[in-house]
């Protein structure tokens, strides 16, 4: 099981390289007030993705944070409870 991750990951990067490479194209991103950004498609798709990554992310960390702290009151209660138990 080892050894399929490592060639799961080869060719994806494989087949990621082939897409860059097939799209390197320029375009127009139009944004609000006049601002136009001038680059290569597959750029901007990875770009794109990045930014989705980056959010869902931080909304997760947040949400680790919030368990994290519930967790340590459930176990201090816990503790408070149950003496004799060591967590």
């Amino acid at each position: 099981m080892r050894f399929i991750y490592p060639i799961f990951g080869i060719v994806l990067c494989v087949l990621l390289l082939g897409f860059f490479i097939k799209n390197i194209e320029p375009v127009d991103l139009h944004y609000y007030l006049g601002f136009v950004w001038h680059a290569p498609l597959s750029f901007i798709l990875l770009v794109a993705f990045l930014i989705g990554v980056v959010v869902g992310i931080l909304i997760c960390i947040s949400s680790l944070i919030k368990q994290r702290r519930r967790l340590i009151a459930l176990q201090r209660e816990l503790k408070i409870l149950n003496p004799g138990i060591h967590t």
